[in-house]
């Protein structure tokens, strides 16, 4: 692991990390995946830290890297963060279903399992779309949690955004008889299936993503990367004169 402003990041890149997770039993115990991304790290720090998304980090099996952005910063300080962005990532790990996996989505819509359908010929998809507030309804935590547990699904793909998707992986873990691996993944369903763009490679590449995310969804965007994100860089500067 490498440690930046208080997250252990994973080092490993998106090829050994693919292969790890690949390659991971099925019916193993339910583990699962985090991508830190600035809004994450935000939400870990400050007056306003998110203690049950710090316990959610602290069990995570894995914590790529998902921001190029931090991955700047970090080299200011000479640390050098691997980049895997959770889309990408996503992609990868379904290019490894083989026919005959179960895969359990939580989140999206009525036609979500059928848009994912066509990327895993094959594949079994199960399904379960919790009511809005999940973070702050315990009974709708369980039921999804639940789900999971009797999905017995080689990829669970936990697509219900931050930080509520993390609150249900560390619920599902915590139940003990769940299996699989769990991936907290936002909108890269969307992005995968067509249903939303990502930007062009070369703002990727860039840093620029979340410029082309605020353009394509001004209203429902323009506070956290006008508003919160801009702290990451005084958190960065606290850190670097600590």
């Amino acid at each position: 692991m490498q440690r930046y402003l208080d997250v252990d990041f994973d080092r490993r890149g998106m090829e050994e990390l693919v292969s790890a997770l690949a390659d991971r039993p099925a019916d193993a115990p339910f583990a699962y995946v985090v991508t830190p991304n600035v809004d994450h790290v935000i939400r870990l720090h400050g007056e306003g830290r998110d203690e049950r998304l710090a316990e959610a980090y602290a069990h995570a099996l894995a914590r790529p890297c998902d921001s190029r952005i931090l991955a700047r910063l970090a080299a200011l300080e000479g640390i050098r963060l691997a980049v895997a962005p959770g889309s990408d990532l996503t992609a990868r790990l379904l290019a490894t279903v083989r026919p005959g996996d179960r895969i359990a989505i939580i989140g999206g819509d009525g036609e979500t399992a059928g848009q994912v359908a066509p990327l895993v010929p094959g594949a079994e998809i199960v399904q379960h779309v919790p009511p809005m507030g999940l973070r702050t309804n315990k009974a709708a935590l369980a039921e999804a949690a639940a789900f999971v547990a009797a999905a017995k699904a080689r990829f669970v793909f936990l697509a219900v955004g931050c930080p509520q998707q993390e609150y249900l992986a560390l619920e599902i873990a915590r139940r003990g008889d769940a299996t699989g691996l769990g991936l907290c993944i936002g909108a890269s369903i969307d992005f995968l299936t067509g249903r939303a763009r990502r930007a062009p490679r070369w703002m990727q590449r860039a840093g620029l993503e979340w410029s082309y995310r605020l353009l394509s969804e001004p209203r429902r965007l323009w506070r956290r990367y006008l508003v919160e994100g801009p702290r990451i860089f005084r958190i960065a500067w606290r850190a670097r004169r600590g």
